[in-house]
């Protein structure tokens, strides 16, 4: 069962009424269901109680902060544990402001999962020592609140600012090494690109809010859908309508694509990546994208759909024109010709037009993302850089899914189920893929002082458990068999080949090719560090003991979860039981 929120207001409302209700609302339902968020912000508040002189010279921050993170775990679990995610009902909490169903606690798992791990990762490189691991582990666990709120926004308001809570600590985190030129350059640049970028969302949400009256995303898919925009465009009498929709919903993706390092937005990307340590490149690519996808999927289905039993569909009373028909069996129907428009629910054809601006605008920038990333990373020689491009390559096939979610949406729930749990699915891979990357990175750094790839030449020879690793992870960045970057991938294809239509299947054969074209750099390092000879400068290398066991844990799941990839499968397919 779907519940949305319907705030119960007495018959007389007053402010001692209403105050009354709004605080029932948040002690009974919305507190309950938000302990893993509390948990965090009182970790860092004891984190930076802990700046008390006193208190610094016997407090380890980074005990407080690794008992914090398994705390907020711990109840970021479903009472029945993650194979019950599919049991989490729908709920609206702090007056609609977020949504908290079994993708929430998908993202929310993931996240503070994430940061445990980079907890310790950050511990054994030497990134936050005892003296300043305060302000790290603050900004840390602040950014990662942001983006729990990300995948929870349910209003525009949340949207806006979950980005700016999990931007503003990863400006700092990306120049958190003191007397480093190149940090400091890649902070700044960080910081330019995401004001703009926030300037301009902030603008196009301030359009969509003021031409619908609201900013509840259910509330202004039900505008959006009695508007019968088709009609507008019809009668030729919409047109100044039209384009401040079209240029609300743009701005909005440039904030949106700014986290996704999206092409056109995606400058600041390599030069972070190149300035900043291979441990934060580790935090931005995996879950600053993470959190980033889920927002995408919130906004696109909350724009473009709505839940079968909320009160909002009150507003789609009125008869359904000719036009929204027409539009609809060209678009989202054509699919499903055999079914007639009154089998079809009046929500998914009143919406239809807004679906097709999601799914052309989605394709267009997930191709063009894909193809950058693949052909930019070519000529690189520094393995940060071009690891950053992999990354915008990857957020272009994530976006592919979320395409394919917009085109299934109108026409098949299940089916954009699917397209989503391909999408989270693939998530979990690139967490093992990336995390691994960049922790082998950094510890290399540590040990021969250099993030040049010439310098790894001959890896597997010196160091043949960090070689042979490493080597893995490449080998599923590309999106071979066995690995589970192989199972991602074929599972974003099968979602594009199960929406069809001419977008999809472009995207399909976009996605094929440039996953060839990939081959050539991420085997390019293969080859340095397996065949290629050691460089003679260069002597014994050894990233030590823990550091190795640290390696192991996070690459070994690309090769088992690859071989046996249904314990993931069956967790992404959980979590979206109750998206729609």
């Amino acid at each position: 069962m779907v519940k949305s929120y319907t705030p119960e207001l007495p018959s007389a409302v007053n402010l001692p009424s209403l105050i009354q209700a709004l605080s029932s609302d948040t002690l009974q339902l919305s507190l309950p269901r938000f302990v893993p968020e509390l948990v965090v912000c009182a970790t860092i508040v004891l984190l930076l109680v802990a700046r008390i002189p006193r208190l610094t010279a016997w407090l380890d921050p980074f005990w407080l902060a690794l008992a914090g993170v398994l705390i907020a775990l711990r109840f970021a679990i479903p009472a029945g544990g993650l194979t019950e995610l599919g049991t989490v009902e729908r709920q609206e909490l702090f007056t609609g402001m977020l949504v908290h169903d079994s993708m929430t606690v998908f993202f929310r798992f993931f996240l503070v999962a994430f940061a445990f791990a980079f907890i310790i990762l950050a511990r054994m490189t030497g990134l936050a020592d005892r003296r300043d691991g305060q302000d790290f582990y603050s900004l840390l666990l602040g950014a990662t609140l942001g983006m729990c709120i990300m995948a929870s926004a349910n209003h525009l308001m949340t949207v806006f600012l979950g980005i700016e809570m999990a931007s503003v600590p990863s400006y700092v985190l990306a120049g958190i090494i003191k007397g480093r030129r190149r940090a400091s350059e890649a902070s700044l640049k960080y910081v330019v690109f995401g004001a703009g970028a926030a300037g301009i969302m902030l603008y196009g949400i301030s359009l969509l809010a003021g031409l619908t009256g609201s900013a509840h995303l259910p509330t202004i898919a039900a505008k959006l859908a009695a508007m019968d925009l088709p009609a507008l465009v019809a009668g030729g009498k919409g047109a100044g309508t039209l384009m401040v929709l079209v240029l609300a919903g743009l701005m909005m993706m440039v904030g949106l694509a700014f986290k996704l390092s999206a092409v056109p937005f995606h400058f600041w990307c390599p030069d972070v990546f190149e300035g900043a340590s291979a441990e934060i490149d580790a935090f931005l690519s995996v879950a600053s994208k993470a959190a980033a996808m889920a927002l995408l999927v919130r906004v696109v289905l909350g724009l473009g759909t709505l839940p079968t039993d909320t009160t909002h569909t009150a507003a789609l009373a009125h008869p359904i024109s000719a036009h929204t028909v027409a539009f609809y069996q060209s678009g989202d129907g054509a699919a499903a010709e055999a079914a007639s428009p009154s089998a079809v629910s009046s929500t998914s054809i009143a919406l239809a037009p807004v679906r097709r601006f999601m799914v052309l605008l989605l394709s267009i920038v997930a191709a063009i993302t894909c193809t950058f990333g693949n052909l930019a990373a070519y000529g690189q020689t520094n393995i940060k850089r071009m690891l950053a491009y992999s990354t915008i390559a990857h957020a272009g096939y994530m976006m592919m899914a979320v395409a394919a979610t917009a085109q299934l949406a109108g026409t098949s729930s299940v089916g954009a189920q699917e397209a989503v749990a391909s999408l989270l699915f693939y998530l979990l891979a690139y967490v093992f893929m990336n995390l691994g990357a960049f922790a082998i990175v950094a510890f290399l750094r540590n040990t021969i002082g250099s993030e040049e790839i010439a310098d790894y030449s001959g890896l597997i020879r010196s160091a043949p458990l960090t070689g042979i690793a490493f080597t893995v992870v490449l080998v599923s960045l590309v999106g071979i068999p066995p690995m589970v970057g192989f199972i991602g991938k074929f599972a974003i294809f099968q979602a594009l080949v199960m929406a069809g239509g001419f977008w999809m299947i472009t995207l399909l054969v976009i996605a094929s090719l440039n996953t060839a074209i990939s081959l050539v750099y991420y085997l390019r390092v293969a080859k340095a560090i397996c065949i290629d000879p050691p460089p003679a400068e260069r002597g014994a290398v050894s990233i030590g003991i823990l550091p190795a066991v640290y390696v192991v844990a996070v690459s070994l799941p690309v090769l088992l979860y690859g071989i046996v990839p249904a314990r993931l499968l069956n967790l992404a397919t959980e979590a979206v039981k109750h998206i729609l």
